[in-house]
């Protein structure tokens, strides 16, 4: 049987802040030095709505909802204005992070107010 010693820790590490809970627990069947750990990796991200969503995904939900015009509005570039694609503007996207970060706030601020 394995009872808790120290309760639980957490380790925040990534990119993302994705979290770990370390349990300290003593195992009574082993000498009081040994110390059995585990690792059990939080499945759910209630603070980032990002979490699972892909590029791609983000672009098609903002794309559906305010339509390339406004995008090209709110975010200038040339992807968005002249015969924007979804594949031309994933590729501007991935090589340019200011650009990305412009767009997955727009989508945080869409999916925290509900419209999406």
């Amino acid at each position: 049987r394995t009872s808790l010693l120290w309760g639980v820790s957490e380790i925040i590490f990534g990119k993302r802040s994705s979290i770990a809970r370390l349990h300290l627990a003593f195992d009574d069947r082993y000498p009081a030095r040994q110390l059995c750990v585990q690792m059990t990796h939080s499945s759910s991200h209630p603070n980032d709505p990002l979490h699972g969503v892909t590029l791609e995904t983000v672009l098609r939900a903002v794309v559906e909802r305010h339509g390339w015009e406004e995008m090209s509005h709110c975010i200038p570039i040339r992807c968005f204005m002249f015969d924007p694609t979804i594949k031309s503007s994933l590729t501007f996207l991935r090589k340019n992070p200011w650009a990305r970060k412009k767009l997955e706030d727009w989508y945080v601020y869409d999916v925290t107010r509900g419209w999406m």
